[in-house]
Parts: structure tokens; C-alpha cells; sequence
């Protein structure tokens, strides 16, 4: 018991610290408890085979598939644009929206996913990010505790009750206090979270994604883009490919869609090896110069434009993208031609531009090191573009801005009945819990919401690692009557006082723990404690294990205690201590809602 101990004072001692990765604590963790007798082999590697490792996996692939096809940027987006400029009605609606869906999303996707929006809207009523970022930071930790899979925790709590032979909670049951919670807090922040929330302004207000696109198509002289050309009987383009026809070089158009004149199938991104019919019409961007030579020399007739295809906002959508890609200083491409065919064949992608010192760049230019290409492509395609070292390096991370395109798709549709089909699931208990998310996040790869490549990209490998580290502890403090033993001293401090003295005890234990270390190692160490602390006081563990669900979600007093509240740190302009100035008065109400409502829906 002393060394279960010690290696869990060194191991709590460590998450404090900070300077080291929590997901490499808790595997130095279990290698202590291994090497040390306290755990064997088996004892050992059981988180890594456990259905609570395995659902949260499955739930970050779930999320990034409602992020990848538009759904969660088109759900804030409505948060937003519902606000209709009023400061006080976007920060009720912001973190109700939030608490939401966070709910069903992670909460990192969710702040992630709604953090450029708020900036944005932060200064279109008249205001600063700092007076609504904390507010979605903590809306997101409040929504986790409204469904069995809002966060960790909650996950952690279900499994620990299942296996010590109780009833697991149901997949809403935590909402019967997790939604007075959100409601208190969202109150809160209104009559007094607001009039602590600093007021600083570090930046100037960010470019919305349309200007963002708007620039870069300046930049690149896109602004003619979006011709649509028909393809008629005669053109000397009939029968031959897009390579052989020289569009880029000898005319300077670049084809980025071709189509049928009586409708049919559009091909977006087509290859150099595209072999053009009669009727084809052809989606290009070029000067108005270019296209008027090529319609007496190639044949060709200009339609009306396609009012979205010339909009600078149609660089990206869910399934195509751009990137801007500059060469590096021993790339093969140095010195040659511009390789529009070239890149192309190999990545998929067409050239747009090219610019040099600012300047644009004709076709038969020699490429030079600093130059500058914006290319198009399927997001699978800047993907392998990216992967890319020798030759071509590409400039920021092009695929984030996908993630604030808000038109929805039938991949959209897919992505929102897959997510019903797994709560359904859940909740009927058709299959298990780990089994429905686990369909749910291949049903996501089959049905194209997302590949492969970004399904296990999307995984947060160090919240895997950290639970599936964690949990040897839980089973060295139970086997070496370690739980029994703080168990014993908390029953025997507040037990004399009523269940409900030893309910405030756990929830101020646990929200302490959450402050400094994450807040699902505070659950796996809390949850086998308070289960015997219940046996010991004989009483029902439900009430108990409720209080770590919500307490564990309740880092509100400093930034490093949760992922969301990190997140916000640098945009939201804050230090250290206002999130205890915010914070703190919300745990306090909190802590006395708890001790108020929980024992009265679950009994002890």
C-alpha cells in the first residue's frame, strides 16, 4: 500500500509539474506499478483492451466526421448568425449551443470547431473575444455532462459502477443534473460571470474565411476564375486529353471542373489524361483576354457564369480545397518550367497560380526558389501534397479551413444519421455502448464522411494513452487496500455527518484533482474510492459517482485543467488568474447544487 502510494504522489506530483506529457506520466505509471509487483502483466495491459479506452477512441472519429462534412461549423454558424448582433444574446446563445453540442461532439472539437466563429462575432457586436472565450471554454466542460458520452469522465463512472456489479448510468441520465447545471451557469454568466470577464484587446479583428479567400484569390489574379466554357462541334480540343491540348501553357487556362452540357456527371480536379468531347463544358480560370482568344481559336462557347463558381468562397468547399505550395531549396522542380501537369499526375491537384515577389507568374516562367504556387484538389489530395518533403512544402495547414465551410452536403445528412443511429443504439441497448460507437465510426469511413488517413488522425492518442495508463492505478489501489484505507479516513472525517457531508467531500476532492491534472486520470482514481467509501457507509454509490462525473468537469479555477480552457488562453488574451476569478464562484454553486439535487434523483 506505502509503494501504491508513492508511485501515485510522484504520478499526481508530475501532472502538477506540467513538463511533462500527462499520456507519458501515466504509462511511467503503470511501468512503476509493473516493475515494482504492484500489478502483473495482465493487470497491466487491461486499460489497452478496456471498452472505455475503446469508446473514446471510436467518439473522436465519430466527432471528426460531423466536423468533416460541414456539420459542426453549420451548427455554429446558426449560433451565431441567431445572435443578430446583440452581445448579451450571443453569449446566452453561445453557450447554450455550446453545452449542446458538446454533448454529443468532444469538447476540444466542439471549442475548436466554434473558437474562429465566436472571435469573429466577438467583433461584430461591438466586443472583445476575452468577454466570450472563457464562456465557451466552460460552456464546452458543462455540456459533457448532459449524455453518457460528453466527456471522459462520465465514460470512466459508467465502467467503474458496471464492473463492481451496479447499474451503469443510462446515456441521458446524467442530464437530470447535468442540464440544471448549464442552466445556472448560463444565469450565472449573465448576472455576474460577464462583469468579471477582463475586456482586453491584444489584435485586430481577424479577416472573416470569406476575405481570407477573397485576398488570396487577389493575390493570385483569380478574380476572372469561373468561366464556363462549351465545347462545340469543330473544336480542335474534340478527342484530345487536357495534357495534349497545352490549355495551361499555350493559352493560359487552367481547367478546374468539366461537366456535360445536357447535365451528367462533373468531375471536379480533372487528370492531364481527361479526353474532351463535344458538349463538354469546361469550369476554368483565366483572364477575360484568354478566354476570348481560345473562343475563336479552340471553338469554344462562353455560357453564363456560374455565379459560385466565380465567388472566391468556392476555392474550398467539403470535398475540394486549395493550398499555397512554394519549392524547396533543393527541389527537382528548380529551374524548370512551371510543372503544372506534372503536379498535377503525381498529387491530384491543378495549378491555379503562381506568384513571385509578389507578382504573378506566366506559364512559361522558370521556377526559382521563393516562388509560390496555389494549387486545388480534393482535401485526400493536398492530404498527399502535404506528406510531401523533398520537392514542395506546403504553407500552414490548408485542410483547417474546411472545418469553417458551413454548407452542408448528402454527406452531411449521412454524418447527423449515423450520430442518431449511435445515440438510438446507446440508448436502447440494442448493442453495448463501445459496439454502437464503433459502428458509428466505420459507418463514417464507409460512407466517405472521412478517410482513413484523417479517422485515426482524428484519435487524441494521448487521451487513449492517459485512460489506458491510468487504470492499473485504479486496480493497484483496490488490490492493495489503498481505496479501503482513504475510504476508511473520508467515512470516518464526514461520515458521522450524513452521506451528504461525504457527497460535498468527494466533490471538492475531485474538483480540487480536476484543477491541476486531467480530469479523467482524477476519475479513474476517484471512482474506486468513493465505490468502497459507499460500501463502507452503506449506501447506494450513485449519488457518489454522479458527484465525480460532474466535479471532474469542473476546472474552472485555471487554465491547464482542462484542453478547452488552454485553448482559449492565448486568442481570449487572458492570464492565469482569471479563470479562478470567473471560476470560483461557479464550483461554489456548483458544490451546492450537488449536495441539493443529486441525493433527491438518486438516493442513497
Amino acid at each position: 500500500m506505502t509503494l501504491v502510494f508513492l508511485v501515485l504522489g510522484v504520478t499526481i506530483g508530475l501532472f502538477v509539474w506540467g513538463r511533462i506529457s500527462s499520456d507519458l506520466v501515466a504509462i511511467g505509471s503503470l511501468l512503476a506499478l509493473f516493475l515494482l509487483g504492484l500489478v502483473d502483466v495482465r493487470e497491466a495491459l487491461a486499460g489497452f483492451s478496456n471498452s472505455t479506452v475503446i469508446l473514446v477512441g471510436a467518439l473522436f472519429i465519430v466527432g471528426e466526421g460531423l466536423t468533416r462534412t460541414g456539420v459542426t461549423a453549420w451548427a455554429g454558424d446558426q449560433l451565431i448568425s441567431a445572435t443578430r448582433g446583440s452581445a448579451l444574446r450571443l453569449l446566452v446563445v453561445l453557450m447554450a449551443g455550446t453545452a449542446i453540442l458538446s454533448a454529443f461532439v468532444s469538447n476540444t472539437g466542439t471549442v475548436a470547431t466554434l473558437m474562429p466563429a465566436v472571435v469573429i462575432a466577438a467583433w461584430g457586436v461591438r466586443s472583445v473575444p476575452s468577454a466570450f472565450l472563457i464562456p465557451l471554454a466552460f460552456a464546452a466542460n458543462a455540456g459533457g455532462v448532459l449524455t453518457l458520452t460528453g466527456t471522459p469522465p462520465n465514460l470512466v463512472v459508467a465502467e467503474s459502477l458496471e464492473s463492481h456489479g451496479y447499474r451503469p448510468f443510462e446515456y441521458f441520465e446524467y442530464a437530470y443534473i447535468g442540464l440544471p447545471l448549464l442552466v445556472t451557469a448560463i444565469v450565472y454568466m449573465v448576472v455576474i460571470g460577464q462583469r468579471l470577464l477582463p475586456k482586453r484587446v491584444g489584435r485586430e479583428a481577424p479577416k472573416p474565411l470569406s476575405g481570407m479567400l477573397e485576398e488570396l484569390a487577389s493575390s493570385y489574379q483569380l478574380e476572372d476564375g469561373g468561366w464556363r466554357l462549351h465545347v462545340q462541334a469543330g473544336s480542335p480540343l474534340i478527342d484530345s486529353t487536357l495534357r495534349e491540348a497545352g490549355l495551361a501553357v499555350r493559352h493560359g487556362i487552367t481547367v478546374i471542373r468539366t461537366g456535360r452540357l445536357e447535365g451528367g456527371e462533373s468531375v471536379p480536379i480533372p487528370s492531364s489524361d481527361y479526353r474532351v468531347h463535344e458538349d463538354d463544358v469546361l469550369t476554368v480560370t483565366a483572364s477575360s483576354e484568354a478566354v476570348h482568344r481560345a473562343e475563336v481559336e479552340l471553338r469554344l462557347g462562353v455560357l453564363p457564369p456560374d455565379a459560385a463558381a466565380r465567388s472566391a468562397a468556392e476555392l474550398i468547399s467539403r470535398e475540394l480545397g486549395v493550398a499555397e505550395v512554394v519549392p524547396t531549396p533543393r527541389s527537382r522542380y528548380l529551374g524548370e518550367a512551371i510543372p503544372a501537369d506534372h503536379i498535377g499526375d503525381r498529387f491530384g491537384v491543378v495549378l491555379l497560380g503562381a506568384r513571385r515577389g509578389g507578382e504573378p507568374l506566366g506559364e512559361d516562367a522558370v521556377v526559382q526558389f521563393g516562388d509560390s504556387f496555389l494549387v486545388k484538389g480534393t482535401w485526400e489530395a493536398i492530404g498527399r501534397l502535404e506528406d510531401e518533403r523533398e520537392d514542395l512544402l506546403v504553407v500552414g495547414r490548408p485542410e483547417e479551413l474546411a472545418s469553417q465551410v458551413t454548407s452542408l452536403s448528402g454527406r452531411s445528412a449521412a454524418a447527423i444519421a449515423i450520430l442518431a443511429a449511435m445515440v438510438v443504439g446507446m440508448v436502447s441497448g440494442v448493442v453495448p455502448v463501445s459496439i454502437a460507437a464503433m459502428l458509428a465510426a466505420t459507418a463514417m469511413i464507409v460512407t466517405g464522411c472521412l478517410d482513413t488517413r484523417q479517422a485515426y488522425s482524428a484519435v487524441s492518442w494521448s487521451t487513449v494513452m492517459l485512460i489506458a495508463g491510468m487504470l492499473p492505478m485504479a486496480t493497484a489501489l483496490e488490490a492493495s487496500g489503498g481505496a479501503e484505507r482513504v475510504a476508511d479516513i473520508l467515512v470516518a472525517t464526514l461520515g458521522g455527518l450524513g452521506p451528504v457531508a461525504v457527497l460535498a467531500g468527494v466533490f471538492f476532492v475531485t474538483t480540487t484533482l480536476s484543477q491541476v491534472m486531467s480530469n479523467t486520470a482524477t476519475a479513474v482514481l476517484m471512482s474506486p474510492i468513493v465505490l468502497t467509501a459507499a460500501e463502507g457507509l452503506g449506501v447506494s454509490p450513485h449519488p457518489l459517482m454522479m458527484t465525480i462525473a460532474v466535479a471532474a468537469s469542473t476546472a474552472f479555477l485555471t487554465p491547464i485543467g482542462t484542453t478547452t480552457n488552454l485553448m482559449v488562453l492565448g486568442p481570449g488574451e487572458y492570464r492565469f488568474g482569471d479563470y479562478a476569478k470567473v471560476g470560483a464562484p461557479l464550483v461554489a454553486i456548483f458544490l451546492a447544487l450537488c449536495t441539493l439535487l443529486i441525493p433527491r434523483i438518486w438516493s442513497f
